[in-house]
């Protein structure tokens, strides 16, 4: 986990935001739908964000994320937000670390999208002209954090 090179699973997705406020329900459900089995949401401490209310609008829209994700029957341990601070790199590794099991012994997301033949056109053309693609990683298994 950073510069401390803190190890973590290799199945994890590290998807950095300026703060944790600007994050979207929106992307969270759409994470889940894209294949992720967990989202784990990792912020700054209350009272300490850098743009000073991000982490108290996140901790909001969680409980209410929360609450509609468990409405279309996703279990309530594939979604976790937690406060850690840049200074708490062993913390956050053992965080990734312990959500990521817990999401392993939940098995895959029940919003988890067949993909059998159905791509995401713009997606698919865009990775076929630049010659990129998943670089054999299992999209299923992964943390959005």
């Amino acid at each position: 986990a950073g510069v401390s090179r803190l190890q973590y699973p290799p199945n994890v997705l590290d998807v950095r935001v300026m703060c944790t406020g600007t994050i979207s329900p929106y992307f969270v459900v759409k994470a889940f739908q894209e294949g992720m089995d967990g989202v784990l949401i990792a912020g700054c401490h209350i009272g300490d964000c850098h743009y000073l209310k991000g982490n108290y609008m996140t901790a909001k829209r969680f409980q209410v994320l929360r609450e509609a994700l468990r409405f279309l029957g996703l279990e309530e341990g594939r979604l976790r937000l937690e406060w850690v601070s840049a200074a708490e790199g062993e913390k956050y590794a053992e965080v990734v670390r312990s959500f990521t099991e817990q999401v392993k012994a939940l098995g895959p997301s029940p919003l988890r999208r067949e993909r059998s033949g159905v791509g995401m056109p713009g997606k698919d053309a865009r990775l076929k002209s630049e010659g990129g693609g998943a670089g054999g990683m299992d999209p299923g298994a992964g943390v959005a954090g």
